[in-house]
């Protein structure tokens, strides 16, 4: 391919990048599928400057329809834009945890952290003070069992029982530093995020972990504070009162020789006076967060396996679920043994993040039928796993040369009966598509083996030319140009023109 060809397909890809990136942004979802109809290599796309792809976009503004669309075109989704987010990184740091749930379900990587500050999504979600998107992140690490509450308290001794739980685990992504060994705790401790707060210190946060001077940060507390030092600097009582409840000290000295009371006087947070002045006895009985939801990893898996965007099951004896009313159950709670679709037992355990008294232990569900306490899901026998398939998208789009090449491939082959050539196809529509109308293009369904990224195993071989057919297109094209005056071409012409190309060399 000659050097003005490549610096055209690479011009017309980022035309048509940015307007991806625009639709991911506004969530324009039909303009979106379009784009991606036309030329699937667009996820790849990424904005100059500040490396944002479309599902950067989309995840920051909450689209998760877009988002979703953009994982079903092949999109990598642990892209990082210029200071090494990722898409999860933002949809935490804004809140939408629609976003983040479908993430988590795609196994986006919560280990990235930032360029910049070392931070990580739940860095970010603490930072924010978004609980739902703390509890999404921390999925895999919390099952559904009933007394997984009661063991990491210390109130069971069946903690080494539990399957599929490793609490050292837990407490590594929870206590994990950022630049200057801020943790995840101290983030929420400051911006007074008390149910944020709550949740981690319930999730094996360390109340005791203390930040460190390490030159790539400005701590303008101190190094060597504790959470209680930053809720003192914050200024949130709530903050402080669950901290100190959990046992952390009032004597803790930072590298200043300052404790959480010195830090609330000299921040002016003067009503935290009595709180930060005398240590109680023992510790108090706090509750559980309302944010807890212990059946969430057991959906989670479920809807890996087996989808939830729509019922994927072998008969239609299902009842419909009664909370929807469109899909066919798929799951059932365990105890009550009401059934329920992928998707709304999802929403459920997503979204619950009430005190409501129910009949189970803490962190179970209320069951929206039967008030009843539910900690698992089962699969029901009719549902089955769905069949992944892989979507090749091609890392590079300096390279990108199949657009149009839908209908018009289609047409060629039904016309002549035989197979067009992938090169002859790229010469022809190399100098056409400027007369087609994006309209023609709006329902183009992209032949995978037309892309350069396609196996090698591919019946096509994008490189095979027929030259003396090409060189007879070439002609015929020229003379086509001169009988147009050298303006656009109209498609008649052009079919027009290939037809006594074709005839030539039969």
């Amino acid at each position: 391919m000659r050097l003005p060809d490549l610096v055209s397909n690479s011009f017309r890809c980022s035309v048509y990048g940015e307007r991806l990136v625009s639709a991911a942004r506004d969530g324009d979802l039909p303009e979106a599928k379009a784009l991606l109809e036309c030329n699937p290599r667009l996820v790849r796309y990424s904005t100059l400057g500040v490396h944002n792809s479309p599902l950067h976009y989309a995840a920051a503004q909450g689209h998760h329809e877009i988002v979703s669309l953009l994982l079903e075109s092949g999109v990598d989704i642990n892209l990082r834009n210029y200071r090494g987010q990722t898409a999860l990184m933002q949809a935490c740091q804004h809140g939408h945890w629609e976003v983040v749930q479908i993430l988590v379900l795609s196994r986006a990587d919560i280990h990235r952290a930032d360029y910049i500050n070392g931070g990580t999504a739940l860095h970010l979600a603490a930072l924010n003070g978004h609980s739902l998107c703390i509890r999404l992140l921390l999925v895999d690490y919390i099952p559904s069992t009933q007394d997984l509450f009661n063991a990491m308290r210390g109130k069971s001794e069946n903690l080494e029982s539990i399957t599929e739980f490793d609490q050292g685990a837990l407490c590594e992504v929870v206590n994990r530093a950022a630049d200057g060994g801020i943790t995840a705790l101290h983030m929420a401790s400051l911006n007074g995020n008390f149910e944020s707060v709550q949740l981690l210190l319930d999730f094996g946060a360390s109340h005791s972990v203390v930040t460190e001077d390490d030159g790539t940060t400005m701590d303008i507390i101190g190094a060597g504070s504790t959470p209680l030092h930053y809720a003192a600097c914050g200024g949130s009582e709530r903050c402080c009162q669950i901290l100190i409840g959990h046992g952390a000290s009032l004597t803790a000295v930072n590298s200043n020789g300052w404790t959480p009371l010195m830090i609330a006087r000299s921040w002016h947070k003067n009503w935290l006076t009595e709180i930060l002045s005398r240590q109680p006895d023992g510790l108090l009985e706090t509750p559980p967060s309302p944010y807890i939801s212990l059946p969430l990893m057991s959906i989670v898996n479920i809807a890996r396996e087996c989808g939830w965007k729509s019922s994927n099951l072998h008969a239609t004896y299902q009842e419909t679920c009664v909370v929807c009313l469109e899909r066919k159950c798929s799951v059932a709670a365990e105890g009550c043994g009401h059934q329920f679709c992928t998707r709304c037992a999802l929403y459920l355990c997503s979204t619950t993040s009430s005190s409501v008294i129910v009949h189970g232990p803490p962190g179970s569900i209320a069951c929206p039928l039967c008030r009843h306490g539910i900690v698992s899901f089962v699969k029901l026998p009719g549902t089955r796993p769905v069949d992944r398939e892989i979507v090749n998208a091609s890392p590079s789009l300096a390279f990108c040369t199949c657009y149009g090449a839908g209908p018009e491939k289609t047409y060629l082959e039904n016309r002549y009966r035989k197979p067009i050539s992938h090169g002859m196809l790229i010469s022809l529509l190399r100098s056409s598509f400027r007369a087609l109308s994006f309209r023609k293009l709006y329902t183009m369904k992209i032949d995978p083996r037309l892309c350069l990224g396609a196996p090698s195993t591919s019946p096509l071989d994008p490189f095979s030319v027929d030259r003396k057919l090409q060189n007879h297109l070439s002609r015929c094209w020229r003379s086509a140009l001169r009988r147009s005056g050298y303006r656009s071409v109209s498609r008649g012409t052009w079919f027009s023109a290939f037809n006594q190309c074709v005839a030539a060399t039969e």
